[in-house]
């Protein structure tokens, strides 16, 4: 049968696929546009799913706040390549999976059929193996914070009274912080992680041939120094390195929890 170009090109529009492959499929569909779209989409997907096993290691990061800052969420997309990643339609693919995921209530994002359908989408016409990497709601006293890279974002939770930029601040120094902070509290920090730190700390006491005494004051101050650089409310303010995060809080104002999602990271 003939296929007009007209028919082909509104294919083309709607799959992001080749001339050849959308007449063909017009010709296999009869004709009829939206069969032949139906069938350049489980086609392509199936084709798709044959390839997953090609390294997604590019992507974005995206945050979606409610109106009043009282939710919030935030969720990692991967993709192969940094050309796909910069792609506007992938940013905008991002987004609308966070503001998908915000729909949700707080914990763990669970990946939905919409978000797969929208990944679905942009996989067929960049051909590249796009995957939802994570997400987590919080709900409260929300701020966020995305680098202007897209690929690092934070999204804290804060019991009390914390302006918008106090709230950025925390969000920013989280991002920006080395090491990343492993936990809001000291009792956040898993215990096995500590008992690590002592054990090397304890060896290299040892190894210095200090008395026993000296050895364990030496062993609790590197267990102190280290719990300053990975417990949030004791790390250095990366603007004011004379202050602790535990410094910028308001009086009766304590963070509840954070996510950190660093693309590669």
């Amino acid at each position: 049968m003939a296929i007009s170009a007209k028919d082909v090109m509104a294919l083309r529009k709607a799959t992001g696929l080749g001339m050849m492959e959308s007449k063909a499929a017009l010709v296999e569909a009869g004709g009829d546009i939206q069969a032949a779209t139906d069938l350049l989409r489980t086609k392509g997907l199936a084709k798709m799913d044959t390839r997953t096993d090609r390294e997604s290691a590019e992507g974005k990061v995206a945050v979606s706040i409610n109106s009043d800052g009282s939710k919030g969420a935030i969720v990692e997309v991967n993709t192969e390549t940094d050309f796909t990643a910069t792609n506007e339609t992938f940013v905008n693919l991002v987004k609308a999976i966070a503001d998908l995921a915000l729909e949700q209530d707080a914990g763990d994002v669970e990946k939905t059929d919409a978000m797969q359908s929208l990944i679905d989408e942009v996989r067929l016409t960049t051909k590249e193996n796009i995957q939802f990497k994570a997400g987590k709601v919080l709900s409260g006293n929300v701020g966020s914070y995305v680098h202007f890279t897209g690929k690092i974002g934070v999204v804290i939770e804060v019991e009390g009274d914390a302006d918008n930029d106090l709230l950025k601040d925390l969000c920013m120094h989280v991002s920006a912080a080395s090491p990343a902070a492993l936990g809001v509290n000291e009792d956040d920090i898993p215990a096995d992680i500590v008992a690590k730190e002592r054990e090397i700390a304890k060896a290299q006491a040892i190894e210095s041939g200090k008395p026993e005494a000296i050895a364990e004051k030496m062993v609790e101050g590197k267990i102190r120094k280290y719990l300053d650089s990975v417990v949030l409310t004791r790390q250095p303010f990366v603007k004011d390195d004379k202050k602790q995060i535990k410094d910028l809080l308001p009086k009766g104002t304590t963070i509840k929890q954070f996510a950190r999602y660093q693309v590669g990271g």
